[in-house]
């Protein structure tokens, strides 16, 4: 039995988990739904209203109350403006026919003003599809305005106040939840760094460093997700109180990000040179002791506690620093560029611990510039058009997608109408949730969308057999709601057996469960079908086509990001909204380079370009990222003027030379051919400065000209194949 100790720690984790306000939300909404439908004798309005929870849900995003209220208006003009449309046309096939792909068209290009608007447009089209299948009931007259519509509407704005209320009394939650999340993927992140200092012979490091660079994307994605959340909260004010220390936080995981980002000497030739020696181990251990310390960052976010400082990491620091000393009364001792490097690793470990066991914050300029963030939405409605204007071009891959989906709901709706399926409108709704705008992500959600209803026709056909009793379903009714919300983010097959159960338990409620059954799959399979063929057949929108913009944008971003850097070098370390634009910009170049190369592995083999040679890019282009960030960690003023002019033109060169790369490759030109001179000379400078910091930034320019190198060398390869 469990002692009230273990419960409470389990209840605190699961009130913790960033699912459960949401699943508590959804819970409460349907439960709501079922008990007023049933004590006010309203069964009619039970499936229409429960669908129009879970279309609201679907619309809600992290805001803030007062930003939530104008986004759920917005939500509930967008929802009814469609549904009045649809249950007006759809007795009309013709006219529907046409109406249904304007529709969606006009809907995804909205989701180019913002990942708000995106949101709710997508959420507004599934509540298109929820209508017709509201209409399509057995009770009543089909196409009973208040038997469909009202309710439907009435059930979103149900879960609407519900959210909206939830908000105001939990201003923080969504910022802890996003933070925690960004702590968690940094110490997946340092874990995977911590495993690149094993002094193991035969090690896969460039596999490893693969796997780093799509590691990185998660940080990223979590970085900027907290940065949206936190604009929300701040708006034109100047943060105060909570939100204040939540900023400070956010700059604070920045920084740490940077520094584990931060490549000082490539692995293997630390691996190599230290293979007899235990200093790359203690690197190893003091880096996992950090990515612990990450999670209990996160965990203390979550459960609203202060986090447990680890008194492991000061021994181990001071373990590590008695190793490097002890390398150096080495006779003979290893050579001084291997062992600057390390006593800059260990700067750079040194400075993370302080950010994790320091509670103070990381900036402390009170200047308006150093603490604000650039907001990503559209300031005015002429700046909202201009971005859906700018997307209006075949080249533009939201306008493929949202041409391709309109094109595949058409059909969808005439294949319904040509065969006279009974609930054919579920061809719609898979359709629309199967296809993406990749055909990768297209395939990936094809298979979990008909894994998990075959599940979920399995289950419901079990649970009308074991428990025919009404209360009994529609308890399952509303947990198998809840279940959707916690999975639909991480585990798609079991959101989709879930709301595959919903639908089954529902529809047994105003008729019989087991008649929807077989409908539902073949429905799945069907709209599955269509979403597999228009992603392949209308506007494909391969990887390889957009290679080379992406690729020039990498490494464009790299050389903004290098620029930054050097000029610090000059007048001093400072964490302005220009370094912090250019610094995430890099990082999101990175993350975006790695997400299409995933994609591309998903699509077909005559459609991939060269994929070794775009791995080994990755590789080179995020470890060279790991030498920026390198000289981004180390940021000082350089005091000795001779050695100031030196990495100056050092920098300038290696800015110059990336963006030369880039231009050759966002004009289709062949790549510039690779200059290994230019890296060797500035090596060859390094002895010759007495000043330790100007040292460092000379080796770490020369390691970026040298990768800039190999990324020419690369990309000949490619234009080749």
């Amino acid at each position: 039995m469990s002692s009230p100790s273990t419960i409470a720690h389990y209840w605190r984790r699961l009130r913790g988990s960033d699912r459960f306000a949401e699943c508590l939300r959804v819970l409460l909404a349907l439960g709501g739904v079922i008990v007023y439908c049933l004590l006010g004798r309203h069964a009619a309005a039970m499936i229409p209203a429960m669908l129009g929870v879970i279309a609201c849900a679907l619309a809600e995003t992290e805001d803030h109350w007062r930003s939530r209220f104008g986004t759920l208006l917005i939500t509930l003009i967008c929802f009814a403006s469609v549904a009045f449309v649809v249950e007006g046309l759809l007795p009309h096939p013709v006219a529907f026919a046409c109406a249904l792909p304007l529709m969606t068209f006009l809907l995804v290009m909205l989701g180019a003003v913002s990942a708000r608007y995106a949101t709710i447009a997508g959420a507004t089209l599934i509540l298109a599809v929820y209508t017709m299948i509201g209409a399509d009931q057995p009770q009543g007259p089909p196409m009973d305005l208040w038997v469909t519509l009202i309710p439907l509407l009435t059930g979103a704005a149900w879960y609407g106040m519900l959210s909206l209320l939830w908000s105001m009394l939990s201003p923080q939650l969504a910022v802890r939840h996003a933070l925690a999340r960004v702590f968690d993927a940094l110490a997946d992140y340092l874990e995977g760094k911590a495993a690149l200092f094993t002094p193991v012979h035969g090690m896969d490091r460039d596999a490893m460093l693969l796997s780093l660079a799509m590691q990185n994307e998660h940080v990223v994605e979590a970085l900027n997700d907290t940065r949206i959340v936190l604009i929300d909260r701040i708006g034109m004010r100047r943060p105060r109180g909570a939100t204040a220390a939540r900023l400070q936080l956010y700059f604070k995981a920045q920084d740490i990000h940077e520094r584990i980002s931060s490549s000082h000497h490539p692995y293997a030739a630390l691996a190599a040179a230290f293979y007899h020696s235990d200093v790359l181990f203690r690197c190893e251990h003091m880096l996992r002791l950090e990515a612990d310390q990450c999670r209990r960052h996160a965990e203390a976010l979550r459960l609203r506690v202060t986090p447990a400082s680890s008194v492991d990491l000061s021994a181990a620091q001071k373990d590590l620093r008695a190793s490097i000393d002890a390398l150096r009364r080495d006779t003979p001792a290893p050579p001084e560029l291997l062992l600057r490097s390390l006593e800059a690793l260990l700067r750079n470990i040194t400075a993370i611990q302080t950010l994790l066991e320091d509670e103070t914050p990381p900036m402390t300029s009170v200047e308006g510039e150093d603490i604000a963030l650039q907001n990503p939405g559209p300031q005015s409605l002429r700046e909202a058009w201009q971005r859906i204007a700018i997307q209006l071009t075949p080249r533009s891959s939201r306008f493929r997608h949202a041409l391709r989906l309109a094109i595949a709901l058409m059909a969808g709706y005439g294949i319904l109408h040509l065969i006279e399926l009974r609930h054919g409108y579920w061809i719609l709704l898979t359709t629309l949730l199967v296809c993406q705008p990749s055909y990768g992500a297209t395939r990936v959600r094809m298979l979990q969308r008909v894994l998990g209803t075959v599940i979920g026709v399995i289950v419901g056909w079990a649970t009308l057999r074991l428990l025919p009793a009404t209360p009994w379903q529609l308890l399952l009714i509303v947990l198998s709601g809840v279940v959707f919300f916690a999975a639909r983010l991480r585990r798609y097959s079991t959101a989709t057996a879930a709301i595959t159960l919903f639908v089954v338990l529902c529809f047994n409620q105003a008729g019989s469960g087991y008649a929807v059954m077989w409908p539902r799959l073949l429905d799945t399979l069907i709209g599955a079908a269509i979403a597999a063929l228009s992603i392949y057949l209308i506007l494909p929108d391969w990887q390889g086509r957009q290679l080379d913009q992406v690729l020039a944008n990498t490494l464009r971003n790299d050389a903004r990001y290098l620029q930054q850097i050097m000029a610090q070098y000059i007048h001093g370390k400072r964490d302005d909204l220009a370094y912090r634009i250019a610094r995430r910009e890099a990082h999101n170049a990175d993350a975006a380079l790695s997400g299409m190369l995933a994609n591309m592995l998903r699509e077909p083999g005559r459609q991939r370009r060269g994929n070794e040679d775009l791995l080994r890019f990755l590789t080179i282009a995020h470890t060279m990222l790991g030498h920026i960030s390198a000289l981004g960690a180390h940021r000082q003023a350089i005091g000795s003027s001779q050695a100031l002019g030196t990495i100056t033109l050092a920098g300038n060169l290696a800015v110059t030379q990336l963006e030369h790369l880039a231009d050759a490759l966002g004009a289709s030109n062949p790549a510039p051919q690779a200059d290994n001179g230019s890296g060797q000379s500035v090596t060859l400078q390094v002895d010759s400065l007495e000043d330790e910091a100007a040292r460092l930034v000379l080796g770490q320019l020369a390691l970026i000209l040298a990768h800039r190198d190999r990324l020419a060398v690369v990309i000949h390869d490619i234009q080749a194949a």
